[in-house]
């Protein structure tokens, strides 16, 4: 009965017909009263798993946000779909907050975005006991752990929730965690025999390609050349480079701006404000910029420089293409950008681990396999087809037998306890012939195509995998790449850049319509009318189904993907009258 109303939820205030599998299994989870842990892509629709349910459920939703800067955002969302729903956090004065406060005390408010500092103050507490609580969502749930790549030290207190309210559910949820994380985030929150679920990690619509760091400014310069009108973050290491190349792209008539943590914090918000709201195009920005943003049509997004960590780097490239149209991720990649990161960017208390996973984003860059695949394995998916939407997939490596340069490093993994330079030393006592540089890089391989794991939370120490197992006990045939025949690859820009230029032919083709351009200018009207960002309106995957599918009426508007009953009754005419023209 639950279910049935929340599926009449997701169509009248999202316009969706079904539920992903993972976000059904969530929603009947918390819809029964248990807890709940969903570990889903960034763009794969975490936020559904609680803003469903409180619809359905009687009272209030307290969701925990890290970033004050996003709450408004999120909040605009769901009132433009005409739900109820508030956020409390600094931005607002006095008298704003009390207002909240008292129709939170009425029962007038269905979904409330805070901050894990105000959600776990006596003071709040003490609101929260005299009002009818449905479940609390922990958004960015990996902000709890210290394993993860974005510990924040308030998110600790949130095992209070268990003891201060222990018949309200908790749903936790997250885009990025390994194995380690998970069990961590699992033990610091207390969940009661939570329903565990985690989705596939693959992003489809997300093209991948890694470049040589060499002319970077130039590279984006022909990079931009076609995406005029398109939304795209560049992550950058250092405040310096930010500003360096935002003012780069100005001066090449690009409409960009940058963002670090070094400005002030009316900048910051007005810069954000104006990315989101499509008047600027590109944000050159350190990690400060970017986690949680709703904003789904970012098509781009590009690395400056190597990020210290998968995690990281995958919740990164998750914040373009969140509608589910094709977007790309380019990566720039120079050893000198690791030697960077070793010597300023890793924090000393944790300097092991941090500096295995630097060395396992490394083997990404480096990698001679399908992208998808090696990012897939790290996070313990299997994934053994050539995904088709990456540079190697579109240009791949020529391959030699390394079956037995395979077992004989799988020989050695199964007998000692190694980490890999220990490793790499054993390897050159039993063949001399080859070099430390040979042995590091066919080790990174059997990485990257899951024969060998890094054990994070066991001193980083290596073990084969299950399919390494397989490959060891029954002598199956191993194909591996030569470093000369990467070094050569990587010598050769005409080589390298050829591999991206279907990806950027297929992304032009795709958004090149006549009545999606149309329909895309309305949506800039609408929302500087509305005063609210241009996907709040409709997203870009909504405008091009209805550019393919034209609906005539009401009733076949409401059946494309996006278009709830909130939304028709607020600009649904208006974009059939554009369609009807």
């Amino acid at each position: 009965m639950k279910f049935d109303k929340a599926k009449k939820a997701l169509k009248k205030y999202f316009g969706y017909d079904k539920f992903y599998t993972t976000q059904e299994k969530a929603i009947k989870a918390v819809l029964a009263g248990k807890d709940a842990f969903v570990l889903m892509p960034t763009g794969g629709g975490k936020s559904i798993c609680y803003q469903i349910p409180a619809l359905v459920l009687k009272g209030t939703t307290i969701v925990v946000s890290p970033l004050i800067a996003l709450m408004k955002d999120q909040v605009d969302g769901l009132k433009a779909n005409g739900i109820e729903a508030e956020f409390l956090n600094s931005s607002l004065d006095i008298n704003q907050q009390n207002e909240i406060l008292e129709r939170l005390l009425k029962g007038e408010i269905s979904i409330l975005y805070v901050s894990a500092e105000r959600l776990v103050s006596s003071q709040f507490f003490k609101v929260l006991k005299q009002i009818k609580l449905n479940l609390f969502a922990i958004d960015e749930a990996h902000c709890i752990s210290s394993w993860g790549h974005d510990f924040r030290p308030d998110y600790t207190k949130l095992s209070e929730l268990r003891m201060q309210f222990p018949d309200v559910p908790i749903i936790a949820l997250t885009a990025t965690a390994d194995t380690v994380t998970r069990n961590d985030i699992l033990s610091q929150l207390e969940l009661d025999n939570p329903e565990e679920l985690v989705d596939s990690f693959d992003r489809p619509n997300i093209s991948l390609t890694v470049l040589p760091g060499q002319k970077r400014a130039q590279q984006i310069k022909s990079f931009l050349s076609d995406k005029l009108h398109q939304s795209g973050i560049v992550y950058c290491l250092t405040r310096k480079q930010t500003e360096k190349l935002a003012k780069n792209l100005q001066q090449q008539g690009l409409s960009a701006a940058s963002y670090h943590a070094g400005m002030s914090k009316k900048d910051r918000s007005r810069i954000q404000r104006s990315f989101v709201r499509d008047k600027t195009q590109v944000i050159c920005a350190t990690i400060a910029f970017g986690m949680g943003i709703d904003k789904s049509n970012v098509r781009w997004i590009i690395h400056y420089n190597v990020p210290k960590n998968i995690e990281g780097y995958y919740q990164e490239i998750g914040r373009a293409g969140r509608d589910s149209a094709p977007a790309e991720a380019l990566l720039f990649y120079t050893y000198a950008d690791i030697r960077m990161i070793e010597q300023f960017f890793i924090d000393k208390s944790q300097g092991n681990l941090q500096l295995a996973k630097l060395k396992r984003i490394k083997d990404y860059a480096e990698g001679v396999i399908c992208r998808r695949q090696i990012l897939l394995r790290y996070f313990d998916e299997p994934y053994d087809k050539e995904c088709g939407n990456c540079d190697i997939c579109r240009n791949p490596y020529k391959t030699l037998d390394g079956t037995k340069i395979t077992r004989e490093v799988l020989r050695a993994v199964k007998k000692s306890t190694f980490i890999t330079e220990d490793l790499v030393s054993h390897l050159l006592t039993l063949s001399s012939k080859v070099s430390f540089a040979y042995w590091y890089f066919y080790l990174a391989q059997l990485k990257n195509l899951g024969l060998i794991k890094v054990n994070f939370d066991n001193n980083q120490h290596l073990s084969l995998t299950k399919k390494g197992e397989e490959i060891l006990l029954k002598n199956k045939k191993v194909r591996l790449v030569t470093l000369d025949t990467f070094v050569d690859r990587q010598q050769d820009f005409s080589k390298v850049s050829k591999s991206s230029k279907k990806t950027k032919k297929e992304a032009k083709n795709y958004f090149k319509n006549s009545l999606f351009e149309k329909l895309r200018e309305l949506r800039a009207q609408l929302a500087k009318e509305n005063s609210c960002p241009a996907y709040i309106i409709f997203n870009d995957k909504t405008l091009l189904e209805m550019s393919n599918e034209k609906p005539k009426n009401k009733e076949e508007m409401l059946d494309i993907s996006g278009v709830g009953e909130t939304k028709w009754e607020r600009y649904g005419q208006e974009f059939l009258e554009v369609i009807s023209d």
